[in-house]
C-alpha cells in the first residue's frame, strides 16, 4: 500500500472518529439538556405545590379566623339576648310583686283572698288538723275567715270541718320594704302543714306569682 492510500485511510479514520465524537457530544448535550428540564420541572412543580400548600394553609387559618370570630360574634349576641330577656324577666317580676302589694293593701278584696287561699290549702293537704302561718299583719285578718274557710272545705268535701291552728310563734317574712331590700319578704298569703310537718303548702302570693310566672315564662322567650 502506497502513502497516499495510507494517509487517505488515515484520514477517513480520523473524521469518523471526529464525526463519532461530535455525535457523543451532541448526545451527552441533548441527554444534559434533556435531565435539566426535567430537573426544571421539578424544581418547578416542587414550589408550585410549596406554593399551594402555603396557601391553603392560609386559606385554612383565615377560614379558623372567620368561624371563630363568627363564633364570638354569635355568642355574644346570645349572651345579649340572654341578658334582655333576664332584664324583661326581672322588669315583670317586680311589676307584678309591686301588683301583690296593692292587693293586699286593699283590706276588703285581701281579706276573700286569704279564704280563698286558705281553702284551697285545705284543699290539698286534707288533713283532719293543721298548722297554718301567715304574716303578723295578716293575723288579725286571717283568723277573721278562719270559720269560713273551714266551713267552705268541709262542705266541699263533705267531711267535719279541720282543726286551723294558727302559730303565733313563727310568722311568715314582713312585706318587701325599700330599706329592707335584702332582708327575706313575703308579699302575703298563707303556708299551711300538716300537724307532723311532713307535708308543707306554701300558698303565699309570690309562691302563686312564681307558678305563674313559669307558665309563662315560654311566652315572654318567644318575644324575642
Amino acid at each position: 500500500m502506497d502513502e497516499g492510500n495510507v494517509a487517505q485511510q488515515l484520514k477517513q479514520m480520523t473524521d469518523f472518529i471526529r464525526l463519532e465524537a461530535v455525535e457523543k457530544a451532541f448526545e451527552i448535550e441533548a441527554a444534559a439538556a434533556e435531565e435539566f428540564q426535567i430537573e426544571k420541572l421539578q424544581l418547578v412543580e416542587a414550589e408550585k405545590k410549596k406554593i399551594r400548600q402555603d396557601y391553603e394553609k392560609k386559606e385554612k387559618q383565615v377560614d379558623i379566623k372567620k368561624k371563630i370570630e363568627y363564633s364570638m360574634q354569635l355568642n355574644a349576641s346570645r349572651i345579649e339576648v340572654l341578658q334582655a330577656q333576664d332584664d324583661l324577666v326581672k322588669s315583670v317580676m317586680d311589676s307584678a310583686r309591686k301588683e301583690l302589694l296593692y292587693q293586699s293593701r286593699d283590706h276588703q278584696s285581701y281579706k276573700k283572698l286569704l279564704r280563698i287561699l286558705i281553702v284551697q290549702s285545705l284543699l290539698r293537704l286534707k288533713e283532719s288538723a293543721v298548722i297554718l302561718r301567715c304574716r303578723k299583719e295578716d293575723l288579725e285578718l286571717v283568723e277573721s275567715v278562719l270559720e269560713s274557710a273551714r266551713n267552705e272545705y268541709a262542705e266541699k268535701e263533705n267531711v267535719y270541718p279541720p282543726e286551723i291552728m294558727v302559730d303565733r310563734h313563727v310568722y311568715l317574712p314582713p312585706a318587701p320594704s325599700h330599706y329592707k331590700e335584702h332582708d327575706l319578704s313575703c308579699s302575703g298569703g298563707v303556708v299551711m302543714a300538716s300537724q307532723d310537718g311532713k307535708i308543707v303548702f306554701e300558698n303565699t302570693l309570690d309562691a302563686r306569682l312564681e307558678v305563674v310566672f313559669r307558665k309563662k315564662l315560654p311566652e315572654i322567650s318567644l318575644a324575642f
